[in-house]
């Protein structure tokens, strides 16, 4: 197996997750339109990309794992419309930072949602990314920089939460099968709100929107979730935790360079200390497991 191939393959996903908030800035349509056509999308590519291999779909697994299923699928949906909301009404390296407040999350609780006991190494990493997380924000000094879109942010880190917990949970289905399941069950999440929320409106659908939305649910979900578990099953679970990082960094930096949404200092300090205190927690639960290539 070629590592620096799979190693691409897990970095160009990432990047591309990363890319997202960017895109939905120019975007006319409302967030949970975007999430529909994004989950609806992601679920085709990959149901293709698995025909195409001559792979079937293990209804038995899915069967197996459907609770689990279900629920992650659900909080996946709310997650976008959360996240994609917050990408509105705060900057992009705000919301995503926010969002990525989630595997600190899951350190705090995995004692009592996991049974798994706490890695007290790893409690300065979660006041670190609190901190951060503050600084980021604005809090600190008066200014809550979108106050809203944190919240919203927020909220994204919440379901992220329960998805993480969802995954743990489940036992013997492979990453493509959760993904298709996880992908429709999101989208028909959404599908009420949308027709409730859209009913007899007048809704914006020029040609730059439709085609946004077609990348973000073709390449951005649907390629990039087969680039992300095709470089991910091969590779070094602590390769894996510190790659996965470059997302969130993708995310400031399309912020700050490319959209022009200026963080300030303190603001520079918080991410590093938000990305800082993930990558290093991640690390101590890689090195805690061994290093096997991952298996999914």
């Amino acid at each position: 197996m070629d590592l620096t191939l799979e190693r691409i393959k897990y970095i160009i996903a990432v990047v591309l997750y990363g890319t997202i908030g960017m895109f939905l800035r120019q975007v006319s349509l409302p967030s949970e339109i975007v999430v529909l056509c994004r989950g609806t999308l992601g679920a085709l590519f990959i149901c293709a990309y698995l025909k195409s291999r001559g792979r079937r779909i293990d209804r038995s697994a899915i069967r197996a794992n459907r609770s689990w299923l279900l629920l992650s699928g659900v909080c996946l949906g709310l997650n976008w419309i959360f996240l994609f909301a917050a990408y509105i009404h705060t900057t992009v390296a705000i919301a995503s930072l926010c969002n990525y407040m989630a595997p600190i999350i899951v350190v705090l609780i995995a004692p009592l949602a996991l049974r798994e006991p706490l890695d007290k190494r790893k409690i300065p990493c979660v006041f670190a990314a609190f901190i951060g997380i503050i600084l980021v924000s604005g809090f600190w000094k008066g200014e809550a920089g979108g106050s809203f879109g944190i919240l919203m942010g927020a909220a994204a880190a919440a379901c992220f939460v329960v998805i993480v917990i969802c995954n743990r949970k489940m036992r013997g289905i492979n990453a493509y099968d959760k993904a298709v399941v996880q992908l429709a069950v999101s989208a028909l999440t959404v599908l009420p709100y949308v027709l409730i929320r859209n009913c007899g409106a007048s809704l914006d659908w020029n040609a730059r929107s439709v085609v946004i939305i077609l990348l973000l649910g073709l390449i951005h979900t649907g390629a990039a979730y087969c680039l992300y578990f095709s470089g991910m099953a091969s590779l070094p679970v602590q390769t894996v935790a510190v790659l996965g990082y470059l997302e969130p960094v993708v995310a400031v930096l399309c912020s700050a360079l490319l959209l022009q949404e200026k963080m300030g200092l303190a603001g520079w300090i918080g991410a590093i200390l938000v990305l800082g205190a993930a990558v290093i927690g991640e690390r101590m639960g890689a090195a805690r497991e061994g290093d096997p290539a991952r298996k999914e």
